[in-house]
């Protein structure tokens, strides 16, 4: 079940890539910086909302494993409807809500108006992006693992076609960046709207239209969503501040850091690929109370999983300064880039622990652990690293990341040990 995750993940920040090369070679680092802080933005703003992902897929693994169709049913059509509305609500908001995110970017007079005229565009993809997580998590959920791949290459291959046609063919720069990404989200989750109605034919009953009007319908899907929503607005407060941070540190620390995030992009999606499969089958074995089976694919996944982070290394490791010249041809964001580049080498060995982990509580929806330990690891471990390492300036952002990696692996796998040892998933 792994590949096909692994694979639509690494089209994820393929999107990126291009929209990063694409601008990167127009000659100055303002555009790429505007990208980045605009992408930076977005990150925050719709991960916030991850949950729509990482909700459906647990209590829909846990409904295919107890044989509860019509709940399988309810939950894709309930997750889609909540991504669509919030992502209006988005709209509704867009001026106080980017005026404020931009403010706290603190980017230079030269790449703020790029930035902003970037995320004025990028605010009306949210229903279709966040609708689109919804998707891609019940999909996981029937293991159905195809599903996202079609659908996120559909949206890359679109994306690149349009940003090179905005940029090299109407002249456009940033913005013509920001519709290219608008566009192809639409188009990307048309298509896989067609794709869960294929898969719906294999489940049995209906879901009444009372499910999906009354908010007490919704109440599971919230009450495991509020606790991935602080975690996930945690994580993307650290990824913000990241990026803040390397903007006062002036342009071409900003623009070398976007090039190296691509990096860290790939690393964490290409790994979550092996997650998102732990997520649907012990999702589904926790449903059943299989115990063995639930270990069983914990042990398997995770060695493969170490496997792709070892490659991973290793690709990085050879090929690491060619990457950083594919996407910028700016002299002095390629010198920075390749500065920090040693520690991307070591991140997907440092953060393949903390992924796999994820996945098993994400399957098993024990999401209040997770929201309690990433609150630890940040404020207890990310800032005061940062803090005390400000002396070795962009060196000191790096290694307040891979320590929140090696902090989050250590807290949550004491969680597992507990939650197995005490009969919390399965009765001893």
């Amino acid at each position: 079940m792994a590949w096909p995750p692994m694979v639509s993940n690494i089209t994820t920040p393929l999107l990126g890539l291009v929209d990063t090369a694409v601008v990167g070679h127009l000659g100055t680092a303002t555009y790429l910086g505007a990208v980045a802080i605009g992408a930076s933005i977005f990150s925050f703003l719709f991960w916030a909302f991850g949950f729509l992902r990482m909700g459906s897929t647990g209590l829909t693994a846990q409904a295919l494993g107890q044989e509860d169709d019509r709940r399988v049913r309810e939950l894709l059509w309930q997750s889609v409807l909540m991504g669509v509305s919030i992502g209006l609500v988005l709209i509704a908001f867009r001026t106080p809500i980017l005026e404020f995110a931009l403010y706290l970017m603190s980017a230079s007079e030269e790449v703020t108006p790029w930035a902003k005229s970037y995320s004025e565009i990028r605010i009306y993809s949210a229903p279709a992006v966040l609708a689109g997580y919804a998707l891609m998590g019940w999909f996981f959920g029937v293991q159905y693992s195809k599903g996202p791949l079609w659908m996120l290459l559909v949206i890359n291959l679109v994306n690149m076609v349009l940003d090179y046609l905005a940029v090299y063919g109407l002249g456009m720069a940033s913005d013509g960046v920001a519709w290219a990404t608008v566009i192809a989200q639409y188009l990307g989750v048309i298509f896989g709207l067609y794709l869960a109605w294929r898969k719906l034919q294999g489940f049995s009953g209906h879901v009444p239209l009372q499910a999906l009007l009354k908010w007490r319908e919704y109440i599971a899907l919230v009450q495991v969503n509020r606790y991935l929503f602080v975690r996930t607005i945690l994580l993307l407060m650290v990824m913000l501040f990241f990026t803040s941070q390397g903007a006062r540190q002036g342009d071409a620390i900003l623009a070398a850091n976007a090039v190296l995030l691509t990096f860290l992009m790939i690393i964490s999606n290409a790994l979550d690929g092996f997650a998102f499969s732990v997520e649907a089958l012990c999702g589904e074995f926790y449903g059943r109370k299989d115990k063995a089976n639930f270990k069983k694919v914990i042990r398997l996944s995770t060695y493969w999983a170490l496997m792709a982070a070892c490659f991973l290394v290793l690709v990085f490791w050879l090929f690491g300064q060619q990457i950083i010249y594919l996407l910028t041809n700016v002299e002095t964001v390629r010198d920075q880039a390749q500065l920090y580049l040693p520690w991307l080498i070591t991140f997907p060995l440092l953060g393949i622990w903390s992924f796999m982990l994820d996945g098993i509580f994400i399957g098993t929806t024990s999401v209040k652990q997770m929201q309690n330990t990433m609150i630890l690891c940040v404020f207890g471990v990310f800032f005061p690293v940062w803090y005390l390492s400000q002396g070795l300036d962009n060196h000191g952002l790096w290694l307040s990341q891979a320590a929140l990696f090696i902090a989050r692996a250590l807290t949550l796998y004491w969680c597992y040990r507990e939650n197995l040892r005490k009969g919390v998933w399965f009765s001893n």
